[in-house]
């Protein structure tokens, strides 16, 4: 391998020969790590239990762990990138192994596609994910608007010093130079199939075909520790757009929610939770407004709400819906603060990678939700391990 060549992969290939550290499985040897890394893992054995249920377990909460803005892939020529995405996995395992959630959702932007020139950034996805699958812990993932977006030509590449030499690994497993790379991306259906092809605790779904170009649009149940056929909560994924297409939660997916909804949940009776990844214009009405933080409860106020480029519908549907408690996104890295809105709450998650915007410690949002009685408890986990922000979101 030529010297001063910048392995689009060095993040994965460092984590590979440290995967003791990351509580990787200690059993396989470096080369076999090194081979895995050069393509996706073979695919798994499909779980054989329903793919839209999970169960609370006996006598204790089911937590959920957010993990929002990973990032993974930003600025994947350099040596600084791959170190971040070093310092991700660090926050991710910390949390999770302090927290011990039954449940993990990513909640966008897992990779910065726009900073990936090779032809699958499901290599990039796997990573991040890597952490949660080695302790055998389910979940499930939205799209935000990083994870499909087309590449964007660093212009000091055209300056006198050049393009740096960009190695990419090639399809016949080997990372003699170049072969394999691409600057048109991944697309976000190809993300997904990629994902359940090779995770059995994956519990994303593609959804339904007519919702097209939005891909994670799904419902998982959350049933009681007694009766899986009983639902204590409904959790709906919905993709909030961006990348290769515009920010919105479009009129469609309004309409699948609310027939959905009204399918599994006619009389609202059972408590339904919502994440997705950009923030909807609702947002910015309660945000809080020169350091009048209202009822809200959070520790980064830092900036201004960034939200969907239109309103198609959905928040006036979640307001008429007494079962809809709370929603969950991310995207603004310097905001982690949960408001009442009428009579639900609107949340952000934590930022909890190293990749993008801002230098505020990371952190995750964690759900605790008790069944009976029923109720959602919330609060925010650092890196350095102490937690902060505790807020009864319903009761």
């Amino acid at each position: 391998m030529a010297t001063g060549c910048f392995l689009t992969h060095l993040t994965i290939l460092f984590i590979a020969a440290l995967s003791p550290l990351f509580h990787f499985i200690s059993s396989v040897e470096l080369n076999d790590h090194q081979a895995s890394l050069r393509e996706l893992p073979p695919a798994v054995a499909l779980r054989t239990t329903p793919g839209d249920r999970l169960q609370v377990p006996q006598g204790a909460p089911f937590k959920i762990a957010l993990f929002a803005d990973l990032h993974f892939g930003e600025a994947a020529w350099t040596g600084w990138g791959p170190r971040q995405d070093e310092s991700s996995v660090k926050v991710m395992s910390t949390i999770l192994d302090k927290e011990h959630p039954d449940f993990v959702v990513y909640l966008g932007d897992v990779i910065t596609a726009n900073n990936i020139p090779i032809k699958n950034a499901s290599l990039y996805w796997d990573q991040a994910v890597s952490p949660t699958r080695a302790r055998n812990i389910p979940w499930a993932s939205v799209f935000g608007n990083h994870d499909d977006a087309p590449f964007e030509w660093p212009m000091k590449w055209f300056s006198p010093a050049g393009i740096p030499q960009v190695c990419c690994p090639a399809s016949n497993s080997s990372f003699s130079g170049g072969e394999d790379c691409s600057f048109k991306g991944t697309p976000r259906l190809e993300l997904m199939k990629n994902e359940l092809a090779h995770n059995a605790l994956s519990y994303s779904r593609s959804g339904p075909h007519n919702l097209w170009p939005s891909i994670s649009n799904y419902v998982l149940q959350l049933s009681s520790s007694t009766d899986p056929e009983s639902a204590v909560a409904f959790m709906y994924f919905l993709d909030s757009g961006g990348g290769s297409y515009p920010e919105v939660i479009s009129s469609t997916q309004v309409e699948w929610f609310d027939r959905k909804s009204q399918e599994i949940n006619p009389d609202s009776r059972v408590p339904e939770i919502i994440f997705w990844h950009i923030p909807s214009q609702a947002y910015k009405k309660v945000a809080p407004r020169f350091y009048v933080r209202r009822n809200c409860v959070g520790s980064l106020f830092m900036e201004n709400v960034a939200p969907q480029e239109a309103e198609m519908g959905i928040m006036k549907l979640l307001e008429k819906r007494p079962s809809v408690k709370a929603v969950f996104v991310g995207h603004n890295h310097g905001l982690d603060w949960c408001c009442p809105y009428k009579k639900l709450w609107l949340c952000f998650a934590r930022h909890t990678g190293y990749g993008g915007y801002g230098n505020w410690p990371r952190g995750t949002r964690i759900l605790e939700i008790t069944q009976q009685p029923f109720s959602i408890k919330s609060w925010i986990r650092m890196e350095d391990g102490h937690s902060h922000s505790e807020v009864l979101l319903s009761s």
